[in-house]
């Protein structure tokens, strides 16, 4: 009832917009507010830059900004592979996600969409207050992420070490805990030859996570490169839904 209520309301209030005499402006506004792909990149580049002025502290702390595992104790190279994760993770809800659905079922299925995260990112974890609310959120997410995950996988595959990302994709989604993310996670991995994942620390508890993708340890130049690789699939996913409009 609570999703529903949060959710229902502002799909409303998308759809009397987008039938209103400026719908094409309330669209183009809505869909901008809703792919993230400046703010993300923007945040990764933050770490990127303290790590190359040797400011581990910043990145740690800009690392905080955008994971959900604990920082404190991060190295270089662990503030590199979170930032990398957080990149190919949020490019499926920010951009691949948000474009899958606008297309789909327009103003309210973006907005459906991203609510849909935010309320995941708020309630979806395992707590004592959050327990009931977690479960529907992180369901009804997962539901919504089924097409856009593995469309991101592919898009990923399509931009970089096509090879590669789908044999991470094919060997190694199913050791991630999430249905959706395995997907992405390793798939992106593999594009960009990179050994991601691994123990992690989460209100002071360490989780025994696997690892993945290609072979080789993160640098802090990676960070870009996983920035362009989610252009590149941005630019793939466009000529995707091109062709789809064509025919």
């Amino acid at each position: 009832m609570a999703w529903i209520l949060i959710v229902l309301p502002f799909m409303a209030l998308a759809w009397l917009a987008h039938h209103s005499t400026i719908g094409f402006l309330v669209d183009c506004v809505l869909l901008y507010l809703a792919v993230g792909r400046k703010s993300l990149f923007e945040h990764s580049v933050r770490v990127r830059d303290a790590l190359q002025q040797n400011n581990l502290e910043n990145a740690r702390f800009h690392t905080s900004m955008i994971v959900s595992r604990d920082t404190g104790q991060l190295d270089d190279v662990g503030c590199t592979r979170a930032t990398i994760e957080s990149v190919l993770e949020n490019a499926n809800d920010g951009i691949i996600g948000a474009l899958f659905w606008f297309v789909v079922a327009g103003t309210p299925g973006v907005v459906l969409y991203r609510l849909a995260n935010t309320l995941d990112a708020l309630w979806g974890y395992r707590t004592e207050r959050f327990e009931y609310f977690g479960k529907s959120a992180a369901h009804i997410d997962d539901a919504l992420n089924i097409i856009p995950a593995r469309l991101c996988a592919l898009t990923y595959a399509i931009a970089g070490n096509t090879v590669l990302a789908l044999d991470c994709w094919r060997t190694q989604a199913s050791l991630l805990k999430s249905p959706n993310g395995g997907p992405v996670m390793t798939a992106g991995a593999g594009a960009l030859g990179l050994v991601l994942g691994g123990p992690a620390s989460y209100h002071g508890i360490l989780t025994d996570k696997p690892w993945f993708g290609g072979d080789r340890t993160p640098e802090v130049a990676d960070i870009l490169r996983s920035n362009h690789l989610v252009d590149r699939a941005l630019m793939v996913m466009l000529i995707l839904i091109g062709v789809v409009e064509w025919l």
